[in-house]
């Protein structure tokens, strides 16, 4: 399993949100090139950006930044936030973008889904983002009808790479990942399963990782920009 850092962006810094509200953020960088860096020389193999103002305005918001940051770094770097077109998606791999993250676009439009599926396969992960068992759309602001376990079932017909799971109550309040949730999403997955939200210490990691070969990944973000983890011993962890 991957221990992977997230990068959150918005307004072009590096930042960590509280359940998903961008009017409580807390700025970690101003150099998120930089911090991408950091990460790698720890032995991170995976980044995983979030384009915050995108995920809210539905187009990229943070682009330069981006770019900045696939320069500054050789590992895989996975982006969500704002990828609404299969313009975007091309964009993106164009500048050397390893996997997309589509969220709300999934959701709404699954010709695109499956569009984007087709020209790119293997490369694009569902980022499905639940409040209270229904899966949120638009960064967050708004939450559908639709249940996550009816969402995921629906998407053993893509060849996806995988999907996030992310627990918005959870998220960015150190409280510790709803493993309940996970098992379930485990469990009802056609495909593999990256955790993100409230994991704080290595035995957050070690529960995670004990939900099975599905899942694949944890996002780890306020944790480590607070000292609470530490990158290398969360790696040593899972890999032990």
């Amino acid at each position: 399993m991957l221990v992977i850092p997230a990068i959150d962006l918005k307004d072009g810094r590096g930042v960590r949100l509280r359940q998903g509200d961008l009017k409580q953020e807390t700025v970690y960088s101003e150099d998120s090139a930089g911090m991408a860096a950091h990460w790698q020389q720890l032995g991170g193999r995976l980044l995983h950006l979030v384009d915050l103002n995108g995920a809210v305005d539905g187009q990229p918001r943070n682009f330069s930044s981006i770019e900045k940051i696939l320069t500054a770094v050789s590992i895989p770097v996975q982006v969500g936030g704002g990828i609404r077109t299969i313009e975007t998606v091309r964009l993106y791999f164009s500048r050397g973008v390893h996997r997309v993250v589509l969220g709300t676009a999934a959701l709404n439009n699954p010709g695109f889904l499956d569009q984007a599926c087709k020209e790119f396969p293997h490369r694009v992960i569902v980022g499905i983002d639940a409040r209270d068992g229904k899966v949120a759309v638009h960064g967050w602001t708004h939450v559908s009808g639709t249940s996550v376990t009816d969402l995921v079932q629906q998407l053993g017909k893509y060849p996806l790479a995988g999907i996030i799971y992310t627990d918005i109550a959870k998220d960015g309040m150190l409280a510790g990942p709803n493993l309940p949730a996970l098992r379930e999403m485990v469990d009802a997955s056609p495909v593999a399963v990256i955790a993100s939200g409230g994991i704080t210490c290595l035995d957050d990691l070690r529960a995670v990782q004990s939900l099975g070969s599905r899942m694949t990944g944890a996002i780890v973000g306020k944790a480590l920009y607070d000292g609470k983890l530490d990158l290398r011993e969360a790696i040593q962890a899972v890999a032990s």
